[in-house]
């Protein structure tokens, strides 16, 4: 597609759009590709256009943007292909380079801090020597009375050269895997935060599960629950700081639309809709694999199993620059798990032939686990990261298939120009994001202008999949619990916190120096320890932000 007169720009092919069809995304893929883990899928393709400078042509437009990533859109025969076609348009010999002389500046830094930890032990051994020379001199003058204990925590462990080392941070560094040991012990210890499980109590500084203020909240989201009617205003003031897990299932229900407020109605309401979307089954999916609707179904297919924790095993030469890739979901055994595959294929099959003006777009799968993952919670107490879904009952299986297809249908009605045809409503949050952080912070706006980074290259993503690409899951679990409660939430308040999500990382930006370096950095954002805390700030700064702009449009105004 990329091929000048040989094919027609993709706006203007004449093809029939049937329901569901599928429309690819660039920057959606999970992971994303990396040409030096694909080296061997690259094909000589044609050089960006150059300018009279010699500096390649930025993209001004959305169509010359598109012409430059067209390949995005194309359907190949298989997955490998559909990276082939995407490295299609990349100049090899500048990309190895360019790695290449990442990896050895990194290689100079890693040696210089292995000189300088080496310098330290050797300084840290020679005073713990002296001073047990004196401390069994002491001994000496006191005399032995009694047989010291053996004590297995601090003895030390003999090396082939040997010196002794009481702890392996001391160790000499001898392999990439080593150094990365190394680089981990050397960090502050933070308590390790379950993936999923107990999400509402979860936080990075170890608290109890269960406070006392947060028995409080709990007993008060009961107290608008109980009630005949339920105050949807009150429960959503409620809702904003958190919801306490054991009621988060009934209070998305609520504040997503699906049920009603009335007690009374309710279960009549979940039979019917329950019952409406198993007949969306048996009317629609046997027709996966007609011509049709083949294609939608095949990437569903593709997609889905990209959870899989396989799809992130980096290369030998990758792993030397050592990047934290905080994605999640692929990393949780119940993602797994082949019924729950088998339901994410049904709930994206459904929603893809039910809207057929966007058609099943990569990223759309992001957005069911959250949901599914709430309404497990429903029906088990302990944790889910392992949990056997296979071992409920198959109601209960029924029940949170169609209860996620419903609230994620709802979810995506507020923000399906997101999803349609060029995308336009992320186009224009990429607008509104890069006015926004320019009137904010105009330091970063300018830093990221100097080294000529878009925020289309990265906040694409951040639109496209709600930020599920760049927070844990328990995190943006915690972030949705504020975006039901918030007027518009996923599709107007989600812009500001992406703008107080670039500027929390303001300081490591600016040290960056590069444009590689940018693009690393804002793609794989080191935010795998975040928990409440750190989100609960994260919202705190992006409605101080919305008070201030969203209702003051001359604030963008210089």
């Amino acid at each position: 597609m990329s091929t000048d007169g040989n094919k027609k720009q993709f706006w203007k092919r004449n093809t029939a759009k049937v329901p569901g069809s599928i429309q690819h995304v660039y920057g959606a893929q999970h992971p994303p590709f990396d040409p030096l883990l694909h080296a061997n899928l690259i094909k000589a393709g044609n050089k960006p256009q150059m300018t009279p400078g010699g500096k390649p042509k930025k993209a001004t437009t959305f169509q010359e943007f598109e012409s430059i990533t067209s390949d995005a859109w194309d359907v190949g025969d298989d997955d490998d292909e559909l990276l082939a076609m995407a490295a299609q348009n990349l100049n090899i010999e500048v990309v190895m380079e360019t790695a290449n002389q990442v990896i050895e500046n990194h290689s100079k830094q890693q040696e210089k801090q292995r000189q300088d930890d080496a310098d330290t032990s050797e300084l840290e051994d020679r005073e713990e020597e002296e001073a047990h020379e004196e401390e069994v001199e002491e001994q000496g003058e006191e005399g032995e009375e009694s047989t010291p204990e053996v004590s297995f925590a601090c003895e030390p462990s003999p090396l082939s050269d040997g010196r002794l080392v009481k702890s392996l941070s001391e160790a000499p560094i001898g392999s990439p895997k080593d150094a990365s040991l190394h680089r981990q012990q050397s960090l502050p210890h933070r308590p390790t935060i379950p993936m999923v499980a107990r999400i509402a109590d979860q936080n990075t500084s170890g608290t109890p599960a269960m406070t006392e203020r947060e028995a409080s909240r709990l007993d008060k989201f009961k107290q608008v629950l109980a009630g005949p009617n339920t105050d949807l205003e009150e429960l959503r003031k409620l809702s904003w700081s958190g919801i306490p897990r054991q009621v988060r299932p009934i209070t998305w229900k609520l504040l997503s639309g699906y049920l009603p407020a009335n007690t009374e109605r309710r279960e009549s309401t979940l039979q019917r809709k329950r019952q409406e979307y198993f007949g969306f089954i048996e009317q629609y999916y046997d027709s996966r694999n007609d011509e049709h609707h083949q294609d939608t179904y095949r990437q569903i297919r593709i997609d889905i199993p990209r959870m899989s924790p396989e799809c992130l095993m980096l290369q030998p030469m990758v792993t030397e620059i050592h990047i934290d890739i905080p994605r999640t979901n692929p990393l949780i055994p119940l993602f797994q798990q082949a019924s729950v595959q088998e339901i994410f294929e049904r709930i994206l099959f459904i929603w893809a032939i039910r809207h057929p003006a966007s058609g099943y777009v990569q990223g759309i799968n992001d957005l069911v686990t959250p949901f599914f993952v709430v309404y497990v919670f429903e029906y088990i107490k302990e944790e889910v990261e392992n949990f056997d879904v296979s071992s409920l009952q198959e109601a209960a299986l029924r029940n949170i298939e169609a209860d996620s297809f419903w609230c994620m249908s709802k979810l995506l009605d507020g923000i399906q120009d997101n999803y349609t045809f060029a995308q336009p409503g992320i186009q224009r949050k990429v607008k509104a994001l890069e006015e926004l952080v320019s009137r904010i912070d105009e330091t970063v706006h300018v830093h990221m202008q100097q080294y000529e980074v878009e925020y289309l290259q990265f906040a694409f993503r951040w639109m496209n999949n709600l930020l599920m690409r760049e927070l844990p899951l328990r995190c943006t679990i915690r972030l949705w619990d504020t975006y039901q409660a918030e007027p518009e939430g996923f599709s107007h308040f989600h812009l500001y916190v992406c703008a107080a999500f670039l500027v929390r990382w303001r300081k490591e930006i600016l040290d960056e120096r590069d444009f590689q370096g940018l693009m690393i950095l804002l793609q794989n954002l080191p935010t795998m320890h975040w928990g409440n805390e750190e989100v609960s700030v994260l919202l705190a700064e992006a409605y101080r932000l919305k008070f201030a702009f969203a209702d003051a449009p001359n604030h963008y105004k210089r």
